[in-house]
């Protein structure tokens, strides 16, 4: 994945503001970006899946451009092809977990039918191990299986980028390691590039192929 970010974002609260000034380029297909907390790792995610939309620059990602001020593109987040992990992973709590991966393959809001029978649900299920589990609620779920749900509806319409915002950071130290090496291993055999966000050492030691260290909404270097 041939990755350029180059854009600019202020984001103003009150009397407070946030400039956000993200230069990053990176053929990897695995790319790391940490830092603590409040430099501007998440905000840096959701401009390039087309949930916050900069000042100027561009956005540049698996050949497309997304998004470019000077020439006025700004394509909508439903059509980037991006798969989103979100740190909470934003499960629907009144859909099973068939339902859940079933709504990242639907252009609307509507819930799915709890009968779908999408194929491509089918092989997720199979696929996260989840077969035994396709009718329950995600508060009857492990945290690992609420992950795997989440990242199945993520990658069930096969996107161009997954995007992976703190991870494990809801997981025990444990489960941690486990689901850095499972993460590890399905982006491998899918060969799906990702890039992912965290302020933990560890994800990057486990996870990272390139690098970035970000602080104060600047990227300040890479490793």
């Amino acid at each position: 994945m041939q990755l350029d970010l180059d854009f600019q974002k202020t984001l103003q609260a009150g009397a407070r503001s946030f400039d956000l000034r993200i230069r990053l380029q990176s053929p990897s297909k695995r790319v790391v970006i940490h830092g603590p907390s409040g430099a501007g790792k998440s905000m840096t995610l959701k401009a390039i899946a087309g949930l916050l939309t900069p000042d100027s620059g561009h956005i540049r990602m698996a050949g497309h451009t997304v998004f470019d001020a000077g020439s006025h593109i700004n394509v909508p987040a439903r059509a980037r092809r991006v798969g989103y992990l979100f740190q909470d992973y934003a499960l629907f709590p009144h859909l099973t977990v068939k339902q859940n991966i079933a709504f990242g393959t639907q252009a609307g809001w509507l819930n799915p039918s709890r009968a779908v029978r999408d194929q491509r649900v089918q092989q997720w299920l199979e696929l996260m191990g989840l077969q035994d589990l396709a009718n329950q609620y995600p508060h009857d779920l492990s945290g690992g299986q609420r992950q795997r749900t989440a990242l199945a509806r993520a990658l069930v319409t096969h996107p161009d980028v997954l995007l992976l915002d703190e991870p494990f950071a809801a997981l025990d130290a444990q489960l941690r390691r486990a689901m850095r090496v499972e993460l590890l291993d399905l982006q491998r055999r899918l060969d799906v590039p990702m890039i992912l966000i965290t302020h933990d050492p560890d994800d990057v030691a486990a996870l990272g192929e390139a690098v970035f260290r970000m602080e104060n909404g600047q990227v300040l270097l890479a490793g």
